[in-house]
């Protein structure tokens, strides 16, 4: 494997900073009609970038600081879905404005009684002529009071398998009938809702993909999660967070401490094991091959490595680490952004502007407990590991063909890896 990135004669970058040259401050629109938006998906939408292409373009927009728009889980997850079960018509009114991020999409599948076991889910679509009438409540929404639209799975069919009688619906957040409340967690943030339904009628043209095919469609939804969530985890430690955390040791005076010199140690060789893992991973596509076990561990690997950089900055930081606002001052960066939500979609109780007035490593540090609970929690990925790596007997006490860890593990063979993928670490 060549861990080096590619030379700064490549065409590609040629190609990209000539188009940079011509468009210094591109829009969001701008760069989704240039296909730098999601450069690996086919024309009209992208290039058909190999991974190496990727790579390349990824590094010349971050070195003119251009920033893709930030709708991550419209562009990761919902544009995948559509594109693949949704109708043409779907395709022209729904795909430019999510790459464009000029309509924010949310995620509607975890329930109360419907997290880890999925397909356990109770909110009903029951069709009435040419509409369908939803009723019941979804939880974990990240950003779904910003959102425009909503890809949600409901249950239209409950004489059935349960996973076999759901279907999937692009939801209108505007709808008549659609109400949410907030959940502020304990960094203070609104990024959360519990969204209600009470009769809430949408056209059958809504509806992506056939009847009774959501199921299949979620996991393909989650695949796109699971693959996004793992390159997010990583950026705790890697990039902005991982200078800034240099930045707050150098702040100290360096380390002394034997014990926290060694976690700083620790930290950097986690950091450079996720990075070799993510090209492990790259290889396996420039040959052909399907992602395997390097994919599926590498959840586990980034979630802890973030808990790890957290936890660190703050015991660093010694006394202050107690404090509100201990830690580098500053605007959250874009890594961090993306945990719970985009920065956009983050509401600081009592305050208009999160990013101005909480330091990274406070808000970081109260989080990043949940890193390992979003997209699947610890013990449900181990799991998977176990199963579809390790090949162990499957946990007996689990209701298979419905639970997390077995759409988890069907979609494993599906995912694939994108360098173009955006970050974020989302609830649905």
């Amino acid at each position: 494997m060549d861990f080096d990135m590619p030379s700064e004669d490549h065409p590609t970058r040629e190609r990209v900073r000539g188009w940079i040259a011509d468009n210094p401050d591109p829009s969001g629109r701008e760069l989704a009609e240039a296909g730098y938006v999601v450069p690996h998906w086919p024309a009209p939408w992208g290039l058909d970038a190999d991974p190496i292409d990727q790579l390349v373009i990824d590094d010349e927009l971050h070195r003119a600081g251009i920033r893709r728009p930030g709708n991550q889980i419209g562009i990761g997850w919902a544009a995948p879905t559509i594109l693949l079960a949704g109708s043409s018509e779907q395709h022209e009114r729904y795909l430019p404005p999510i790459f464009s991020g000029e309509e924010i999409w949310c995620q509607l599948f975890s329930e109360t009684e419907a997290g880890s076991d999925l397909a356990n889910l109770a909110t009903r679509a029951v069709r009435d002529g040419d509409e369908y009438v939803i009723n019941g409540s979804k939880i974990w929404s990240s950003g779904a009071h910003h959102a425009r639209f909503g890809i949600l799975i409901a249950r239209t069919d409950p004489d059935v398998a349960k996973h076999r009688g759901i279907s999937y619906f692009i939801m209108p957040m505007d709808s008549e009938g659609l109400s949410m409340s907030p959940i502020v967690d304990m960094t203070t943030a609104h990024s959360f809702n519990q969204v209600f339904f009470d009769d809430v009628r949408i056209p059958a043209s809504l509806r992506v993909g056939e009847e009774g095919d959501g199921w299949r469609l979620a996991k393909v939804t989650l695949s796109n999660e699971r693959v996004s969530l793992s390159s997010a985890g990583s950026m705790w430690g890697v990039g902005p967070s991982a200078e800034l955390l240099i930045d707050l040791l150098r702040q100290q005076g360096g380390v002394d401490d034997p014990v926290l010199r060694q976690r700083a140690i620790d930290v950097r060789i986690e950091a450079e094991l996720l990075r070799l893992n993510r090209f492990r991973s790259l290889s396996a596509t420039l040959q052909g091959k399907t992602p395997g076990p390097e994919a599926s561990i590498q959840k586990i690997m980034a979630d802890d490595h973030g808990q790890h950089v957290l936890s660190l900055a703050k015991d660093v930081a010694g006394a202050d680490g107690m404090l509100e606002g201990s830690g580098p001052a500053g605007e959250v960066p874009e890594s961090m952004h993306g945990t719970p939500t985009e920065n956009r979609f983050v509401d600081r109780a009592g305050d208009a502007d999160v990013a101005a007035v909480d330091p990274i490593w406070h808000y970081g540090y109260l989080f990043h407990p949940a890193l390992t609970l979003g997209g699947g929690t610890f013990a449900i990925q181990r799991n998977i590991v176990a199963e579809h790596v390790l090949g162990l007997p499957r946990e007996p006490d689990v209701q298979r063909g419905s639970s997390w860890s077995e759409t988890q593990g069907s979609s494993a063979s599906t995912s694939t890896t994108s360098t173009a993928a955006s970050t974020g670490t989302a609830r649905s």
